[in-house]
Parts: structure tokens; C-alpha cells; sequence
């Protein structure tokens, strides 16, 4: 068996090894193309471009009438 702590943690001690655990938003930037917010430095999910050229050809959804 592993050994086992003598004594409760306080909480003031618990918290502040915790302190780094907190997730963080995500660094976003709008489309140079069709302005929707996407993840800097990689090729925008809903137009298909990156830095002012075309990568990947997204095809259009069809509107129902």
C-alpha cells in the first residue's frame, strides 16, 4: 500500500496548487474573407480561405423552400 498523507491539506494550500487548473478562452480573430471568428493561423472553417487566398473548396448547403 502507497503511503498516506498525515494530515489534511488546508484549503488555502489545496487552492493554491489548483490555481494554474482554470481553462482559458480561445485567442480568436475574424475571417479576412467572410468575418466569422475562427482560430488564428489556421484556414477558416465556413469560407474555405487563409491569408486572402482560397485553401479547401467548401461546397454551399441548399435552402429548402
Amino acid at each position: 500500500m502507497p503511503p498516506q498523507p498525515k494530515r489534511k491539506l488546508s484549503k488555502g494550500r489545496r487552492d493554491r496548487r489548483r490555481a494554474h487548473d482554470a481553462l482559458e478562452t480561445a485567442n480568436l480573430v475574424a475571417c479576412s474573407n467572410c468575418g466569422v471568428m475562427t482560430l488564428p493561423h489556421t484556414v477558416c472553417s465556413s469560407c474555405g480561405f487563409y491569408k486572402g487566398r482560397e485553401v479547401i473548396e467548401i461546397k454551399k448547403k441548399k435552402k429548402k423552400k
